[in-house]
C-alpha cells in the first residue's frame, strides 16, 4: 500500500534551497571589499534578480547584510559580531585555560578570564582557590560594571577619553563598596594609569575584602578582546603578581595569534 503523501519533503526541500542561496549570496558577498549591485550578484551566484532581491532583503532585516548606496550590498555587522562571540567564547577559552591553570598552581588564588558585553564584564572561565572565605564575585557567568573591575577598566582604558565620559554619562558610576570609584576624575586617575601601566586593578570595588589585578588579551588583529585577572582576599593580594598577570595575558594572546608590534606594546 503507498504511503501517504505528505508535503513535508517539498518544504523542507524548498527550506534548505533558500539556506543554499543565502549562502550563496554572502560567499560572493565577501569576495568583494566594496558594495555589490543587485545586477552583480544575481549574475555571480546565477539567482534572477528577484529571488536574489528577496533574499537580501530578508538578510537586511537580521543584519546578515547592509544596503549601502540604492540598489547595492555589503556584508553586514552581525555577521561581526557573530564572529567575535566565536572567537571570544571559544578560541580564548581554549587557548587560556591550560596557561590559567599555570598562573593558578604558581600563585595559589583565583585565575579569571572576562569580556566585555556592553557597560558589563562577563567573565567566562575560572579556576577556583578554594582558599577563599569572601564571597567570590567572578563565578562563570557572572556580570559586573566595568567602572568597578580591574578587566572592565582595560576596556575603559581602550575606550578612550570621549567614551570613557559617554559612559560615566550614561552609567552613573553607582557604587558598591566605599572604595568603588564613583567620580569622572577618580575613575580617569585609575584608567590613565592601566593604559600607561598595561594592568589594572580593582580595590575591594565590587566586593570588600576582595582585590583583583587583570593585564589584557589581544587577538591576530590587536582588539581586545578579554581580561585575564586574579583574585585574591585582600590580605593576601600582592601588586607584585603585576608582571606575571602580563606575562600570562601575553602567553594567551600570542597562542590565538597576536604578534606584538615590533618595540612595542605587549598585549
Amino acid at each position: 500500500m503507498p504511503s501517504p503523501r505528505t508535503d513535508a519533503a517539498p518544504e523542507a526541500r524548498s527550506g534548505i534551497q533558500v539556506i543554499e542561496r543565502m549562502m550563496k549570496l554572502l560567499d560572493v558577498l565577501s569576495y568583494h571589499p566594496d558594495p555589490v549591485s543587485l545586477k552583480q550578484l544575481a549574475l555571480e551566484t546565477g539567482l534572477h534578480p528577484s529571488t536574489a532581491h528577496r533574499i537580501l532583503a530578508a538578510m537586511a532585516t537580521s543584519g546578515f547584510v547592509e544596503r549601502a548606496d540604492p540598489g547595492t550590498y555589503r556584508l553586514g555587522i552581525r555577521l561581526l559580531e557573530l564572529g567575535n562571540v566565536v572567537k571570544s567564547r571559544i578560541s580564548i577559552r581554549e587557548a587560556a585555560m591550560p596557561l590559567m591553570q599555570r598562573l593558578h598552581q604558581q600563585l595559589g588564588e583565583s585565575v579569571n578570564l572576562g569580556v566585555r558585553q556592553g557597560d558589563e564584564i562577563v567573565y567566562v572561565e575560572r579556576t577556583s582557590s578554594g582558599r577563599s572565605s569572601v564571597r567570590v564575585v567572578h563565578l562563570v557567568g557572572a556580570r559586573a560594571p566595568l567602572h568597578v573591575t580591574a578587566v572592565g577598566k582595560l576596556y575603559l582604558a581602550e575606550d578612550g577619553p570621549q567614551k570613557l565620559r559617554e559612559y560615566v554619562k550614561r552609567t552613573g558610576l553607582p557604587g558598591y563598596t566605599p572604595t568603588s570609584l564613583t567620580t569622572l576624575a577618580a575613575l580617569e586617575r585609575e584608567v590613565d594609569r592601566a593604559r600607561r601601566h598595561g594592568v589594572a586593578f580593582d580595590n575591594e570595588e565590587i566586593e570588600q575584602g576582595l582585590r583583583c589585578i587583570a593585564a589584557p588579551v589581544r587577538d591576530d588583529t590587536g582588539e581586545l578582546v578579554a581580561g585575564l585577572s586574579v583574585s585574591a582576599p585582600a590580605e593576601r593580594h600582592s601588586p607584585d603578581w603585576a608582571e606575571l598577570v602580563k606575562e600570562t595575558a601575553n602567553a594567551i594572546s600570542l597562542a590565538i595569534g597576536y604578534t606584538p608590534p615590533t618595540g612595542g606594546r605587549q598585549a
